[in-house]
Formats: structure tokens, C-alpha cells, sequence
């Protein structure tokens, strides 16, 4: 593309829709998933209304049995997308979906209502997953093409946006008002969703479903077969680093709660204050909003004047990352089991650096995938990266379940625990540059 096409390309009237829909959903999925490990393991009732809570090891294997279940559903989800109701059609009934499991959660306190709930979300927030990224995708030509990358960067922006709004307030609504509010201001975010995209139903470019006939040709074409192959590969190894990351809603949860939650900035009375264990997670978000542009404008182009900067170098180098930020929450759990209360601070960089590690893999693989998923194939290919998520779920769900004992508790703990998944997740990150070396791109547009 020329510059002169460049500097004309307009934006799509559609985004400002789609971002926000984006902003109140993921509000509405991350403030419940903030405070799902809290409450299994304090507020869980039974049907007589007496606690019923889970240990430690038993609300993580059910958080990441659950997680994996979100990144399960986006596979369905596409194929229902691709083949039968389209992107746009698909997103507004499984967002009803989606609101019906809120309000379960809003209106049980037990496991019978806390599963129930949580499979609800599960199809109707997995389901929508990639169709969603797809349809932001799909507003775009080869002649705005060049706003592909700011758009996605956007995506990701309104995704953090909503979710540290929501990571602070949630976990304040549990303490102060209990499972019923913090379950139903999510779900009333949901809905706030589920109306904004509707109301833009008029502006957007609607992708059609294929029907199963030339789905079939596109998906068993040679385009087709390469491009769930080459990626496939590429989406095991990224789901080790996704093992990692949502432990950030559990395993650190437990961990911050060991730790000295008191915070002072040494900037006055304001600056002093004292976190709730779940509350740190949302320093995520809030740094992924700064980290995007600080990538984006500094870091790549600086280490672009010493070699050649690729999406999947970029993913390479992630992996990489990932394992620091878990050597500094091993180092906090030396500092425990010394005797010590560490503070919460250590979670901060612990956190900038997993942070780190999202950019260079998160919102690369995102924009990556689309670009090199064959056109009829958009929501396949984003519900197959989003597999990678379910896999690394699966492999800390399995890992928990491994290593707790007859009574629920975990035979390998503290700085062991830590190292492990640090050990796992360099493993494939030497592999993934092996692998990737031999991927040749591609790049599908819509016309």
C-alpha cells in the first residue's frame, strides 16, 4: 500500500461499538473471575445455607477446570459463526447465554449454583470469543488494512480497560456486600454489552456464515489444512504460557494472602492504604494500557536498529519473560516460608514482567492469527488459538490435581511449585524457536 492510501485509510464506523461492547464484557468476565477463588474458599454455601468452602488446591483446579472450559467453547462458537448464523447473529444469542450465567451466580450461593453458573458463562462467553476478534477483523479491506494493528491494540486496550475497572471494584463488592452483588454488577455489565452491540447493527460489515458446503472446500483446502497445521503447532506451545498467566487469579491470589497487604507511596496519607488479595490482579490491565504504546513506540523500534523484529520472534522472546515473573514469585515464597511477610510490591514487578510477556505473545498472536487464517476461516482460526488457553488451563488443572494429597492439600509447594512451571514453560520456549523458523507466513484479507 501507498503512504498516500495510508494517510487516507478511514476507521471503520462500526469499532467504536464493537470497543465498547468489548470494555463492558470483559468488565463483566474478569470481575467475576477476580473473585471466583475467594469466594469457593470463604463464602461457598451449602444447600442449608451453612459454609461448604473448598481448600486452596480444590478452588484451582475448579478456577482453571473453568477457564479451560471458556477456551474450550470459542471452537463451537465459530463452527456455529462460520458455517450457520454468522459472526453477528452468533455473538447476540450466546451473550443472553452469557447473562443467564451471571445471574445464577448473583442468585446461588452453593456448588450446585456455582456450577451451573460457571458453565452458562463458559458456552456463552467462550462461544462468543472468537467471533468477536473475527468481527473487529472483518471491518477492514485491503484499502484500510494499514489500521489493522492500531484497531487490535484498541481491542486489547478496551479488554484492560474493563477488566481493571472491574478487578478493583469486584473483590470491594464481595467484603462489603457480599457474593450477590459482586455476582450481579458483572452481570448487569452484560447486559450493558450485549445492548451496545446491538446498537450498532447497522454498522457494521456482517460476514455471513458460508454454509457447510463451501466451508468444508475452504477448510480441507490446502490454504486450509496449512493454515490449522501450521498454527496448531505453533498454539501448543503457546499454551504454556497461558498455564502460567491465570495463575495470576489463583495461585498468587493464595499467595497474596500471605503476603503484608499494606501499601505506602510515601506520598501522604492518601498514598497509604491496603489491598484485598484479589485486588492486585488488576494491576495487569492497568499496565497493559501503558505497556502497549511503550512497545509499541520504544521498545520494538529500539530493538528493531539491532535485528529484524517478527511476530513470532516476538512470541519467541515471550516465553522467555514468562518464567522471570515466575522466579520472583518463587523468590517471595523463599521470603514465606523464611518466616517473613513479604510485601505485596513484589507482586508488582512479578506482575510488570508477566505483563511484558503478554504483550510480546497475547495481542501478537491475535493479530498474527488473523492474518493468516483463509477468509471463510476467521472464527475457526480464532477459536483454535484460543484452545491454547483451555490446553494450559488443562495442564495447571492437571498439575494440581497431581500434586494434592488424600486430604486435598499440595505434596510439591512453596518455591517448588514456582519452579516447576518456570522449568516448563523455558522448555517450550526452546522449542518454540525451533518450530518457528520453519513456519512461512501468509496473509488473508476480506475484499
Amino acid at each position: 500500500m501507498s503512504q498516500n492510501a495510508t494517510d487516507t485509510a478511514k476507521m471503520p464506523p462500526g469499532i467504536s461499538y464493537i470497543i465498547g461492547n468489548e470494555a463492558a464484557e470483559r468488565f463483566s468476565f474478569y470481575g467475576m473471575r477476580a473473585i471466583l477463588v475467594v469466594f469457593m474458599t470463604k463464602y461457598l454455601m451449602d444447600m442449608s445455607g451453612n459454609l461448604d468452602v473448598m481448600t486452596g488446591a480444590q478452588a484451582t483446579q475448579w478456577f482453571h477446570t473453568f477457564v479451560s472450559a471458556v477456551y474450550f467453547f470459542p471452537i463451537l462458537g465459530a463452527l456455529i459463526a462460520d458455517i450457520f448464523w454468522g459472526k453477528y447473529k452468533t455473538i447476540m444469542i450466546l451473550s443472553v447465554v452469557y447473562c443467564l450465567g451471571h445471574l445464577a451466580l448473583a442468585l446461588f450461593e452453593t456448588r450446585e449454583g456455582l456450577a451451573v453458573g460457571l458453565i452458562l458463562i463458559a458456552v456463552g462467553s467462550g462461544g462468543i470469543k472468537p467471533c468477536v476478534s473475527a468481527h473487529v477483523g472483518d471491518q477492514f479491506t485491503s484499502a484500510n488494512q494499514s489500521l489493522l494493528e492500531k484497531v487490535f491494540g484498541y481491542f486489547y486496550f478496551a479488554i484492560n480497560f474493563g477488566s481493571t475497572i472491574s478487578t478493583l471494584a469486584t473483590p470491594w463488592l464481595l467484603q462489603a456486600y457480599g457474593p450477590s452483588w459482586a455476582f450481579g454488577v458483572p452481570g448487569i455489565l452484560m447486559f450493558v454489552a450485549t445492548v451496545l452491540f446491538y446498537m450498532g447493527r447497522d454498522k457494521f460489515t456482517a460476514v455471513e456464515a458460508v454454509g457447510w458446503k463451501r466451508y468444508k472446500e475452504e477448510v480441507l483446502s490446502h490454504q486450509g489444512i496449512k493454515a490449522l497445521l501450521g498454527l496448531g503447532v505453533l498454539y501448543i506451545f503457546i499454551a504454556f504460557f497461558w498455564s502460567l498467566f491465570d495463575q495470576t487469579a489463583s495461585a498468587w491470589v493464595l499467595q497474596a494472602d500471605k503476603m503484608n497487604l499494606n501499601v505506602n507511596l510515601g506520598l501522604g496519607a492518601w498514598s497509604e492504604f491496603k489491598l484485598l488479595p484479589s485486588q492486585l490482579q488488576a494491576i495487569n490491565p492497568i499496565m497493559v494500557m501503558g505497556f502497549i504504546p511503550l512497545f509499541s513506540l520504544y521498545i520494538y523500534p529500539m530493538c528493531g536498529k539491532l535485528t529484524k523484529i517478527t511476530p513470532l520472534r516476538k512470541i519467541g522472546a515471550g516465553f522467555f519473560v514468562t518464567g522471570v515473573s515466575f522466579l520472583v514469585t518463587a523468590y517471595v515464597e523463599h521470603l514465606i516460608a523464611s518466616g517473613q511477610t513479604p510485601s505485596i510490591l513484589w507482586h508488582v514487578l512479578a506482575y510488570a514482567v508477566i505483563t511484558s510477556a503478554e504483550i510480546l505473545i497475547s495481542i501478537t498472536a491475535l493479530e498474527f492469527s488473523y492474518t493468516q487464517a483463509p477468509n471463510a476461516m476467521k472464527s475457526l482460526i480464532m477459536g483454535t488459538y484460543l484452545l491454547s488457553v483451555t490446553l494450559g488451563n488443562v495442564i495447571t488443572a492437571i498439575v494440581s490435581y497431581m500434586i494434592q494429597d488424600s486430604s486435598g492439600n499440595m505434596m510439591i509447594s512453596g518455591v517448588n511449585y514456582y519452579l516447576l512451571f518456570v522449568s516448563m514453560v523455558w522448555a517450550a520456549g526452546v522449542l518454540f524457536v525451533f518450530v518457528a523458523k520453519n513456519y512461512k507466513e501468509e496473509r488473508y484479507m476480506q475484499s
